[in-house]
């Protein structure tokens, strides 16, 4: 069987707004298949100016807060880039990518589906660093 790849409806470059880029990153990870026990919050972080494009970048951070530790451990951040083609018609959808922060794999929501599992690796991977330390 197939597996499908959920994504959302991506704005087109003329609607495009920071607010609108940071509403469409909450409203991709709202349909993510994550335990609801995890939580973040997400921001945006810069625009870039480039010869064919403008770049937006944002990020979620994410993390597990329980009522003994209210404040995680640890966190794992994913970093999205929604980019702004000057060269395609401005009716033309933007074009989303996002890395997790302990990678430099870039993805692309259409072709990849998130996984809660990543997350809770960078965690590990934290919480075990810091043990040794």
């Amino acid at each position: 069987t197939k597996h499908v790849i959920k994504n959302i409806l991506w704005t087109t470059a003329k609607n495009f707004t920071v607010e609108r880029g940071r509403q469409q990153i909450e409203e991709l990870i709202s349909i993510w298949d994550i335990h609801e026990s995890w939580l973040h919050h997400s921001e945006f972080l810069e625009e870039e100016e480039l010869k064919d494009s403008k770049r937006y970048h944002y990020r979620a951070c994410w993390g597990i807060p329980t009522r003994r530790k209210p404040i995680p451990q640890a966190t794992a951040s994913v970093y999205f880039v929604i980019v702004i083609s000057k060269l395609k018609p401005d009716t033309a959808p933007v074009e989303v990518f996002y890395r997790l922060e302990s990678s430099r794999l870039i993805r692309r929501p259409e072709q990849c589906q998130f996984r809660e599992k990543w997350l809770k690796d960078i965690i590990e991977n934290k919480i075990a660093c810091t043990e040794r330390l």
